[in-house]
């Protein structure tokens, strides 16, 4: 949204201006990283479900989530928009698209691959 909108006497008329002013940044972080690239924080997880083009070859992030790091890598073999076929979570395979909460300072690994 933006700030101000340019009134009829202005050479830009209706023109909108200063969206950065307002939420409108942080609502694009939100939609891109939460919708989007689909690494989403809930009450009590972290899901991942990727909403991406197909034409994307995948995607790696870097997501801190209750003190912990987890590197993530999405990977798109079989060029889809959406749905995961397998999670991996430093070398273990997990059921589901929620990853495991550490809460442990440390770095994990996360592998994501989408079909």
């Amino acid at each position: 949204y933006a700030q101000m909108v340019a009134g009829k006497d202005a050479p830009r008329h209706g023109e909108a201006k200063n969206s950065w002013l307002t939420g409108t940044a942080a609502w694009s972080f939100v939609a891109i990283t939460q919708h989007i690239l689909g690494i989403r924080p809930t009450y009590d997880s972290l899901v991942v479900d990727p909403c991406i083009p197909k034409e994307w070859e995948g995607f790696r992030i870097t997501r801190k989530f209750r003190g912990s790091i987890y590197d993530i890598t999405v990977k798109n073999p079989s060029h889809v928009s959406k749905g995961v076929k397998e999670i991996i979570v430093d070398g273990k395979k997990i059921e589901g698209q929620v990853l495991p909460v550490f809460e442990d300072g440390k770095v994990h690994r996360v592998e994501v691959v989408m079909g």
